[in-house]
């Protein structure tokens, strides 16, 4: 089938953009899935380049496809790099015999069972910045987030077998190895022998993931204790074969579950303050809804279903700012998808940040409007004009935790402080495997009220 005329004069308008493209890429993308209106862009010259692909219709396609559009090729490389085979990067029986040993471990149901704990964790976590507030001294919020986090989701994850120090050393190698990947996703051409800036960082970071969870993993096998933690949870489980799972199939879907159960909420969370700062009426009714909800008690289970403004918030932060904000395919074989034409192992760039900011399918898309989530309002239509946690099979495993971690790190805070940015609002995403800003924040945090015990 040959292409339809309108995909080729959306290819045509992408190419005039390309020096855009390498100054500032995700304005670029977003441009050009705009100026193409839903169809297939090619991002290159000629044959060379993968597909941009915004509409809806074809994201579930390719989405629900796994068969046909895999995660091989720009990014998973090198992700595979640091992860090996986990959960993140593989297909067939080998994924789906990862999923269904961690599958049970993160169901609503069972987060629903580990919510006060978490919210122990977190509080016993945000206590810890007590000091600094009464001083009135300033903390680095991208730290902070990440120690919270990181008690947080030891405790009810993994059962503490990692520490929180071991743990945030670990979230900042994640952050190393998500940039430095970034010049071999440039160049895919460049053999793995070829040394490239960023290699040399990267695989120290890869080394120190190897030294905090191997001898763990090795002492979970050594001396089972029938735990319900991810690394008891893995250790435990038998291969597709039935066979014992191996040590570094172990250590790669522990390696990929610390991160996915860490990242997204540090990256999304990051952007609060910014926000915030920006748009004080965002903040007055933020502070009114934690102040209305929690008052002067501990924030526990029961509260997060009335957090409604905070899910909202929410929601919009992953609209505008989704941690994967690109998942990229590879076609298996030659494809037809919108009337393009696609050659057998062709890129398939699919980009929640990009179709999140298209006027096609969202009014004022750059605005921050929680008001678009108001959970008695329409939902956002179609359904994959909105999907910050991907699609399909792969779909985010983490998606509930991030439901109930998120709020109640959010609520234990502002019940706490009123954190206050110092200097001026910074929107400039740092590009990376996830999105965060390219300013580091600094935070002021004036106490609210003494803490009831």
């Amino acid at each position: 089938m040959a292409e339809t005329a309108s995909g080729t004069r959306a290819r045509r308008l992408a190419l005039r953009k390309l020096p855009g493209l390498v100054r500032h890429p995700l304005d670029a993308l977003v441009e050009a899935g705009n100026a193409a209106n839903g169809e297939i862009v090619r991002l290159g010259v000629g044959s060379v380049g993968p597909y941009l692909v915004t509409s809806p219709d074809h994201l579930e396609t390719v989405l629900h496809n796994p068969d046909r559009y895999v995660r091989e090729g720009l990014l998973w490389d090198g992700v595979r790099r640091a992860v090996g085979e986990a959960i993140l990067v593989t297909e067939g029986p080998v994924w789906k015999s990862s999923r269904d040993v961690l599958r049970p471990l993160f169901t609503p149901g069972r987060v629903n069972t580990m919510t006060d704990r978490m919210a122990e964790a977190i509080r016993d976590a945000v206590t810890d910045l007590e000091g600094t507030a009464r001083t009135g001294g300033t903390v680095d919020a991208a730290s902070e987030l990440a120690r919270i986090v990181c008690r947080a989701t030891m405790r009810v994850l993994f059962g503490d077998r990692i520490s929180v120090p071991d743990a945030v050393r670990m979230v900042d190698a994640f952050g190393v190895i998500a940039t430095e990947m970034i010049p071999r996703i440039v160049l895919p051409w460049a053999p793995n022998w070829l040394p490239l800036p960023g290699d040399r960082a990267f695989a120290a970071a890869v080394a120190t993931l190897d030294d905090i969870v191997l001898p763990i993993i090795r002492e979970v096998r050594r001396n089972p204790d029938g735990g319900e933690d991810v690394i008891s949870t893995l250790c435990a489980a038998r291969g597709v074969d039935g066979e014992e799972v191996t040590e570094q199939q172990i250590r790669d879907d522990v390696v990929a579950m610390v991160s996915t159960s860490t990242e997204t909420t540090i990256a999304v969370l990051s952007w609060l303050w910014p926000v915030l700062a920006a748009h004080p009426e965002v903040a007055a009714r933020l502070h009114a809804e934690v102040d209305r909800v929690v008052g002067n008690s501990e924030v526990r289970r029961s509260h997060v279903p009335q957090l409604r403004y905070t899910r909202m918030v929410l929601d919009e932060l992953l609209r505008l700012w989704p941690a994967g904000w690109f998942i990229p395919r590879m076609a298996v074989g030659d494809e037809v998808l919108g009337g393009t034409r696609i050659e057998a192992g062709a890129t398939i760039l699919v980009s929640p940040y990009v179709t999140h900011r298209m006027a096609a399918f969202w009014s004022d898309p750059d605005d921050f409007d929680p008001e678009r989530f108001d959970p008695d309002g329409p939902k956002p239509e179609p359904y994959y004009s909105y999907f910050p946690f991907g699609g399909g099979q792969h779909r985010c495993l983490g998606q509930y935790l991030f439901a109930v971690e998120a709020p109640l790190i959010i609520a234990t805070l502002l019940s706490r402080f009123r954190p206050e940015l110092v200097g001026p609002a910074d929107f400039t995403p740092r590009l990376g495997a996830s999105l965060r800003p390219a300013t580091e924040a600094r935070l002021v945090l004036r106490p609210v009220r003494a803490v009831v015990a």
